[in-house]
Order: C-alpha cells, then sequence, then structure tokens
C-alpha cells in the first residue's frame, strides 16, 4: 500500500467537506503503512488509527490477508461514530467534492439509504477493454430505479465510493463472510428489504486497477461465487412463487446461471435462445426455444425470465422484445449476466 498511500491521504486531506472524522484501519501490513498513519493521526485530530496485528508467514508489503478485508471492514464499522459512513481503499484518490457532495445527497434525499459515484479505472496501462466496459455501464447507472433493473448484472455501486446511513448498515447486520463478494450481498440485503440507493453520475473517485486487486485473486470474487450469491437473492427474495421460470440466452451465461438455479433448488423450464443449432435441444432437461415459442408460451402460462447473456446490447435487444410483449421488468422479468 505504501506507494499509493499518500496520495489517498492527501486526497482525504483536500476534501471541500470539512466535519468527518477518518477510521484508517491498518490490516496487518510489514511496510512503513503504520508510521505514515500514524503520522497523519499526530497532524489531524479527526484521524484514528487502529491496527491489525501482522500474520506470520511471507506476504507482498502491500497485499492485505484475504480474511482480513472483512474484519478491517467491521472494525472499523464498530469504531465509527458518524451518522454516514464512506467507504474508501488506500490505493484510490477521492475527489475534493466526494464527501460534501454524498453527504448533500443523503441530507436531502431521506428516502435513500445509500449512495455511490461514478468511476474513473486508473492507470491506463491496467485498464483493458473489459475494465473501459464495466466502468461505462456503472457510470450509467445513477437513479435508484435504474440501480434496481441492473441489480442482478453485477453490483451496481463501487464499493469503495460507498456512503451509507450508519443506521442502515446496522439494521441489516453489517458485513457478512457467505463466500461470495462482501459489497454486493451488502447491496443485494439492503435492495432486498425494500431499500434504496442512488450514484450521483460525477466521477468522484479515482479507482485503481491492480494485478493483486482481490477481485483478482480470491476465489470469494470469482465467477461462480457471484453466480452463487446472485442465484441464493433470486431464490429468496426477488424470483416469485408459483411461475414457471425461463432463462433466456442459452450460451455460457445462461447455461451456468441455470445449473446454479438447479442446485439451489429451482429448475429451469424452459430457455429460450436465437441460435438455431441449439432449438428443439433440452438444457439441464428444459427444452430450448426460439422466441415464437417463448410466445406461444405466453398463451398458455406466465413465465418468469431471467435474460441472462453478457453482451449490453443482447440485454437491449431482449428488454426491447419483452416489452413489446407487454412484459414489465422486475415484475416479469429480470435482466442477469
Amino acid at each position: 500500500m505504501r506507494p499509493w498511500l499518500p496520495q489517498c491521504i492527501e486526497s482525504l486531506e483536500a476534501q471541500s467537506l470539512r466535519d468527518y472524522e477518518v477510521v484508517a484501519v491498518d490490516d496487518r501490513s510489514i511496510d512503513d503503512t503504520a508510521v505514515l498513519l500514524s503520522q497523519w493521526a499526530s497532524r489531524d485530530d479527526r484521524v484514528r488509527v487502529f491496527t491489525r496485528a501482522p500474520a506470520s508467514g511471507a506476504r507482498l508489503p502491500d497485499q492485505a490477508s484475504e480474511d482480513g478485508l472483512l474484519s478491517a471492514l467491521d472494525l472499523a464499522v464498530a469504531a465509527a461514530r458518524a451518522p454516514l459512513l464512506a467507504r474508501m481503499d488506500g490505493d484510490d484518490i477521492a475527489d475534493p467534492l466526494r464527501l460534501e457532495l454524498q453527504h448533500d445527497l443523503l441530507s436531502a434525499r431521506r428516502d435513500l439509504a445509500g449512495c455511490g459515484t461514478a468511476v474513473e479505472l486508473f492507470p491506463p496501462s491496467e485498464v483493458g477493454d473489459g475494465y473501459r466496459r464495466y466502468e461505462s455501464w456503472l457510470n450509467g447507472l445513477s437513479d435508484p430505479e435504474t440501480l434496481r433493473r441492473d441489480l442482478l448484472v453485477e453490483c451496481p455501486v463501487a464499493h469503495p465510493t460507498l456512503m451509507i446511513r450508519r443506521s442502515v448498515l446496522f439494521g441489516l447486520g453489517g458485513y457478512r463472510d457467505r463466500g461470495w463478494p462482501e459489497d454486493y450481498d451488502l447491496i443485494l440485503r439492503l435492495h432486498a428489504a425494500g431499500m434504496r440507493i442512488a450514484n450521483l453520475s460525477r466521477p468522484l473517485l479515482r479507482w485503481r486497477v491492480r494485478p493483486d486487486r482481490h477481485s483478482l485473486t480470491s476465489d470469494r470474487y470469482s465467477p461462480e461465487a457471484f453466480r452463487r450469491c446472485k442465484v441464493h437473492f433470486l431464490d429468496q427474495a426477488f424470483l416469485p412463487s408459483g411461475r414457471p421460470l425461463v432463462v433466456w440466452g442459452a450460451g455460457k451465461v445462461g447455461k451456468p446461471l441455470a445449473r446454479e438455479l438447479l442446485r439451489q433448488g429451482r429448475p429451469v423450464w424452459a430457455f429460450v435462445d436465437l441460435d438455431a443449432r441449439k432449438i428443439g435441444q433440452e438444457i439441464h432437461g428444459a427444452p430450448v426455444l426460439d422466441p415464437d415459442g417463448f410466445e406461444a408460451l405466453l398463451r398458455d402460462c406466465d413465465p418468469y425470465v431471467l435474460a441472462a447473456v453478457g453482451s449490453p446490447g443482447a440485454r437491449s435487444e431482449i428488454r426491447q422484445v419483452l416489452d413489446t410483449l407487454g412484459r414489465r421488468e422486475i415484475d416479469d422479468y429480470r435482466v442477469c449476466a
């Protein structure tokens, strides 16, 4: 963390909102992170530092332990005293207006449980096409309904930008370890409880991309873990009971989703796909229909559809087809990825 921590500290010292506290958690560092944090606290009485003891065994100087992330979050949440809690990593850089604009939004919108912001991924050398597509998707989500609409595509809030009401976080039981992304789990629980969240459309955080980031190295953030998480909440909170379940998309997104649905006790009644080679076949015991076959199905029953495709363009096309057929997003279908 050492090479980037000074930039993070400088960005917080430059915040236009002056009335805040910093709960800095040194997660088992073995470099001079502790010294930097101690120096910061000595010159700024808004800063409190908490240190977790170094773990045994060799580890990169800037690499926090995987189990330490959740423990560090729990420690910070327990120590924080303000009614609004803002998340940030020590290798990111906050815009000077970040805390002020998020504070103002939550002060004006009592209907919101929390908010995030748009982001700028950096450095350019580490940001490939996939990251740019993700950045574009994330930065296109702002109002609560749009976030709710794309909730099952990916986590619609960049965790390092999250500002959440302390009462909400405590009411939800804080962060928890379920073997999948802790931030996504929190946002899904929030929505399952009927609460709303938004994103400011202005990029207020420079979000560093690193090859050793947890999202790339930990099983907790693998595609399989995300899928288990999504299906758990689909089953527990978002899928209506008593309606046949149809997966639109019999490819590399739809088939694994159906397999996980079946594993968690939610068998798929049918698939819909455009590939002529798949039409009439069976996948996991369910027939593959073309769109005309799905339209005919609507005359006999009221299925619930999960549109499971990876491409944003394909998701838009499926939405158009389903809307034309009189299906209502959320009520009759959800888009997944």
